[in-house]
């Protein structure tokens, strides 16, 4: 069965053997999720959704107070979330920290748990999340499934009750109750609401409810992965034939697959990303020849499937725009780059995204999704560019280095002291209560 096997796994995870290759990405996340989330509690969505909060002191809200374990995840997967800037697994679909983490954070800081122990959880987290995002994928998608807040759910129960130190029985439990509050509509996302955000700390926080459930002897499906009326019949397949037997065959103890996740640049959906990475390389060539944007005359953006959905052209929302190719490559040629700060809607940018032309590639649908490509083709008065990319920047094969992720959270956090980067690489050594008390009075000096 798919939900013993799984819940083996996470129990059978120790940081004793864990590759150290695993323990250095697992820390990077880490940092990456702090740098995000610290200053995505500053967002409207984040301000207004922890003031709804207003119970017992366990675990810290990021940029805020404290409040119970369950609650602080919600509101910090919904911070990791709010700026599209969390990192993502491509062939999942999903962005595993924004619910991996905020689970594992709350429960090491309520259980006073050590720095071992929470990257065991993180490496849990991941693992089962991605393996059900893998599995899940592009059916469930496809489906109008947001894998984030369905599969994330999966590897927040994961976490938790690796934290909690839960038996296979319990974590059994766990998984099976977070199965079935698994959840999260595309529509949310594409409608350019903050429900997206939504999907993140409502998969935190159901993974700590069921893990905390089962810990008290509260049962969930046993079957909850495989079975006739489970996660994948019901969210996935939706009935039709399907090859279980292959499904059995995965391997899961084949890698970790926190390995595979990426980092991202830009505060926009994922899928925008190779478009904008091949405007960066043409904006260095306009710039050495005096071109500016206001002389671009058309753009041709051909790309796969997904991301060429993306053509909204009349966006409403900050949340809009983070959704809108034509958008964003408009105001990465206005502004010479794509951050926080120019996220936004005016008339210039309009002008602009107007001759931006968006078409399918067929060739680069079929090498989809080992390949996210995109070419871009820009024509002005007396100049024609073109760039080419195959995957973003921020891809295990395209990597963001540690340098890269400290010089993202220096920009997000510029009044946090940098010695967090030392305290991050000797996590082992503290106890995630002390750490987030350091958090919380940015006090890292040793």
């Amino acid at each position: 069965m798919i939900t013993r096997k799984l819940a083996n796994e996470i129990v059978e995870i120790s940081y004793g053997k864990i590759p150290a290759d695993v323990i250095y990405k697992a820390k990077l996340c880490f940092l990456d999720f702090l740098g995000v989330s610290l200053r995505g509690s500053k967002n409207p969505s984040c301000e207004n959704v922890q003031k709804i909060f207003n119970s017992k002191e366990e675990a810290t809200i990021l940029g805020h107070k404290m409040a119970s374990s369950a609650d602080s995840a919600f509101c910090n997967g919904i911070f990791a979330h709010s700026m599209d800037l969390d990192d993502g697994h491509r062939y999942a679909h999903l962005h595993p920290g924004c619910a991996v983490i905020p689970a594992a954070l709350a429960l090491s800081e309520a259980r006073n748990k050590n720095g071992r122990d929470f990257i065991e959880s993180l490496v849990a987290g991941y693992h089962v999340s991605i393996w059900i995002g893998i599995i899940s994928n592009p059916e469930h998608r496809n489906n109008g499934f947001h894998s984030t807040g369905t599969c994330g759910t999966f590897g927040a129960a994961a976490a938790s009750a690796k934290i909690i130190g839960l038996g296979i029985d319990d974590t059994i439990n766990s998984l099976g109750l977070a199965g079935t509050q698994a959840s999260g509509l595309l529509e949310s996302d594409h409608a350019g609401s903050m429900a997206k955000h939504l999907h993140a700390g409502k998969a935190a926080q159901s993974g700590v409810i069921s893990s905390l459930l089962a810990e008290n002897k509260f049962t969930g499906a046993n079957s909850i992965v495989e079975g006739s009326e489970g996660f994948l019949n019901a969210m996935v397949y939706r009935g039709n034939d399907h090859d279980n037997k292959f499904i059995d065959k995965i391997n899961l103890k084949s890698k970790y697959h926190i390995l595979d996740v990426y980092f991202k640049k830009y505060p926009v959906c994922r899928h925008l990303h190779p478009s904008v990475d091949a405007v960066m390389t043409i904006n260095k060539k306009m710039l050495s020849d005096g071109v500016k944007a206001q002389d671009i005359k058309s753009v041709e953006v051909r790309t796969y499937k997904i991301a060429a959905e993306h053509h909204n052209y009349k966006p409403q929302t900050v949340e809009d725009v983070r959704q809108s190719l034509p958008f964003a490559l408009a105001i990465s040629f206005l502004e010479g780059n794509l951050s926080l700060k120019n996220i936004k809607i005016d008339s210039e940018i309009n002008s602009l995204a107007k001759i931006i032309n968006i078409k399918l590639d067929p060739s680069m649908e079929t090498s989809y999704p080992s390949k996210r490509a995109s070419k871009v083709t820009v024509i002005s008065k007396n100049h024609v560019y073109t760039s080419s990319v195959d995957l973003p920047k921020g891809e295990p094969e395209n990597p963001l280095t540690q340098n890269d992720i400290k010089n993202k959270f220096n920009e997000l956090n510029p009044e946090i002291d940098t010695d967090i980067f030392n305290i991050i690489d000797e996590l082992e050594n503290y106890k995630i209560r002390e750490f987030m008390e350091m958090i919380r009075e940015n006090s890292f000096k040793k």
